[in-house]
């Protein structure tokens, strides 16, 4: 009984038990690449031409190296992530005036070198779920308003996927077998949405990583995301359509599907090669005698792909 709680990638009668165990001073690498592509279109068609340049294009290259710091006794786990290397790019700048061109340019460089040596304080659950992270205000502060929020969602994605959340069953599994696992949460002050969604993973078979007994796991989620109400009412746009008889409906849905590979011995992410697509959706209907320019309710649709490729390895010497 004692080397069976020990060991949580152990197999009993054929199946495997695949738990995330956080270790105090363990030490990962990470190489990291992450490609978003971005469309826009509204009804009307003129209507997105009021927006601010938005990017359409967006990646980052990176190295991390990742330490557990502490495990306290109820499983939160305090991790540092520094960020050995980091490259990003977008398109924003060609996308601008001429005249804002070079500004966004030192800014984006700017927010590069600040990141590139950079450390995170990150705290995860016992399952791996990102509870919060910080360390990144002043770089991200370098951004235009245009790139901030989506830098800053980038990050929040790497994070999410280096924990492993909403991925681990609750019980042994055999090869072959589906389990699901809700990804429902309320909003928080760096994500001021309520999500509702499942994730489905099944668990493949063993192989090996870099020397590493691994689970292969595919997993396919489907996610819907929607502003909370007080931060609706504390932005002015809504409260001035509102008292203009408008209503505004704004969701966020998304779905992705990938391949993760975890260590058997303690559920730590070894590979994760994922896509994500989502779609914002903003609609503002009528709610009294406001007519409307165009047929049906005026729209704003921002689709979003994002390609995520994480390789991950020991640190030498551990």
């Amino acid at each position: 009984v004692a080397l069976s709680l020990g060991v949580p990638g152990f197999a009993w009668g054929g199946k495997t038990r695949l738990a995330r165990r956080y270790k105090p001073g363990q030490q990962m690498i990470y190489q990291t690449a992450i490609k978003t592509t971005v469309k826009v279109s509204s009804n009307p068609e003129g209507l997105k031409a009021l927006l601010p340049p938005l990017p359409t294009s967006l990646s980052t290259r990176q190295r991390n190296t990742i330490t557990v710091r502490s495990v306290s006794a109820e499983g939160v786990a305090e991790v540092e992530n520094r960020f050995d290397r980091f490259e990003f790019e977008s398109n924003l700048i060609e996308l601008l005036p001429e005249d804002m061109r070079e500004s966004a340019a030192a800014a984006q460089d700017e927010f590069s070198k600040q990141l590139d040596g950079q450390t995170l304080s990150v705290r995860y659950d016992r399952a791996g779920r990102l509870l919060d992270f910080g360390g990144a205000e002043a770089a991200l502060q370098q951004l235009d308003a245009q790139l901030r929020e989506a830098a800053k969602q980038i990050l929040r994605v790497f994070l999410e996927q280096m924990g492993g959340g909403a991925l681990y069953p609750d019980h042994p599994v055999k090869k072959g077998e589906e389990w699901k696992l809700k990804l429902d949460a309320p909003p928080s002050g760096d994500h001021p949405f309520w999500v509702e969604g499942e994730n489905t993973l099944r668990f493949v078979g063993k192989t090996r990583h870099l020397g590493i007994r691994a689970a292969i796991i595919d997993l396919h989620f489907t996610n819907l995301l929607r502003p909370s109400l007080d931060t609706l009412r504390r932005d002015g746009a809504f409260v001035q359509l509102q008292t203009q008889g408008m209503g505004l409906d704004i969701s966020v849905s998304g779905e992705g599907k990938g391949r993760v590979l975890v260590a058997l011995d303690d559920g730590r992410i070894l590979q994760n090669h994922t896509t994500v697509r989502q779609t914002l959706k903003a609609e503002m209907t009528k709610t009294t005698g406001t007519n409307l320019p165009v047929d049906g309710p005026l729209s704003l649709r921002i689709a979003s792909e994002t390609q995520l490729q994480v390789e991950g390895g020991d640190r030498p010497g551990r």
